[in-house]
């Protein structure tokens, strides 16, 4: 097994905690606490928080009933169970000494923040994502490796849509969703995030849910679907990936249509290189867009982080100014919807590098026509 990253990654944030100023940063449930150390806790109504003084050890509190799920990783945490009859808020109350600046995560149960704040009516609070947030967009190479194993597998989904290996005429978009989830599974991904299946009509609408409308011949089929896949030391990576098919041939408009859209998702990824704005990748799809005539139809942003979650830091949008780094992860998925006819959208996954943007998803881009 390769060397752990969390003692890396725990050394940075307590850098990042001494430049803000902070004593001590706690995790509870939420991505933070598995990137930070290995452990996933379950969301129940019992406490589970990594408290991270800035000089010390940290400690991993978890119920007693859940420390037999916990990989212990001395040099990284101690564990510290509490039984039944303790309370553990004032356990954590207690391992936080006498702090006076805090940052807490943002998933922590609010009746467990309001508890700490009653014990510590002086300390001044603020959201742990300040810290981990800029730290984790910028994948270390363990998890630039993760993302495309998963990136990989999803490929291999995609492929097997694209080339009819998944039934679509007379099958409802939640017959073709359930299928698309349980192929991730077979490829290696330990669970499904989500699995959008939009036909026809219903492809004009980014989000749509799959339901019982039933897929016919000669129209578009949207499928943007991901899950999380374990890295080497049990933390999950997720993929995400969008293709379009046609059950048939597409009409001229249609083709043209998506023509401009894969023109503009090209355009993006080709200008995600480092030191480039964020704000400038979405403009480039958007500009391909809009001289084509449909800027009113691309209603969302042209990407969003990746990582142990689906949606983290950079968001690929206007106003972002925060320039590329090496080891930013993201896709890249513009779209175009026409009420009422049909919508398409693609996307892939891409790093930036030092060498230029780096695609994790490689299947083909085309639109493809299954019977």
């Amino acid at each position: 097994m390769p060397a752990e990253p969390f003692g890396d990654r725990l050394g940075r944030v307590r850098a990042s905690m001494d430049d803000r100023g902070l004593d001590v940063l706690l995790l509870s449930v939420g991505a933070d606490l598995p990137w930070a150390c290995g452990y996933e806790a379950m969301p129940l109504e019992r406490l589970t928080m990594l408290v991270v003084p800035v000089d010390g050890d940290a400690t991993l509190v978890v119920p007693a009933l859940e420390a037999p799920r916990v990989m212990e990783r001395p040099g990284v945490f101690r564990l510290r169970p509490w039984g039944e009859t303790e309370d553990p808020v004032a356990l954590v109350h207690r391992l936080c000494g006498a702090a006076g600046s805090l940052a807490v995560g943002d998933r922590t149960w609010t009746r467990f923040l309001l508890g700490l704040q009653r014990l510590r009516p002086a300390a001044a609070w603020s959201p742990a994502s300040e810290v981990t947030g800029p730290l984790r967009a910028v994948k270390d190479d363990h998890e630039v490796a993760a993302l495309r194993r998963a990136a990989v597998a999803a490929d291999r989904v995609a492929d097997q849509l694209r080339r009819g290996e998944v039934p679509l005429v007379g099958r409802t978009e939640a017959e073709v969703s359930a299928e698309l989830g349980r192929r991730l599974v077979a490829e290696g991904h330990e669970r499904v995030n989500f699995a959008i299946v939009a036909s026809g009509p219903h492809a004009a609408s980014p989000h749509h849910e799959p339901g019982r409308r039933v897929i016919g011949a000669d129209e578009v089929v949207l499928c943007d679907f991901g899950g999380t896949m374990a890295d080497d030391h049990g933390v999950g990576y997720c993929s995400d990936i969008t293709r379009c098919v046609w059950t048939g041939g597409p009409p001229a408009d249609a083709a043209e249509v998506y023509g401009v859209l894969m023109a503009a998702q090209a355009a993006a990824v080709a200008a995600a290189t480092v030191g480039t704005t964020c704000e400038a990748v979405d403009a480039a799809a958007r500009a391909v867009i809009e001289a084509a005539g449909y800027g009113e139809r691309f209603v969302h942003r042209t990407g969003h982080g990746i990582g142990v979650e689906e949606h983290e830091d950079p968001y690929v949008v206007a106003g972002n100014a925060t320039p590329l780094r090496p080891g930013h992860a993201f896709s890249i998925e513009p779209g175009i919807y026409l009420p009422d006819r049909y919508g398409f959208r693609l996307e892939d996954i891409v790093v930036a590098t030092a060498a230029g943007p780096d695609p994790l998803n490689r299947v083909g881009h085309d639109l493809a026509l299954v019977a």
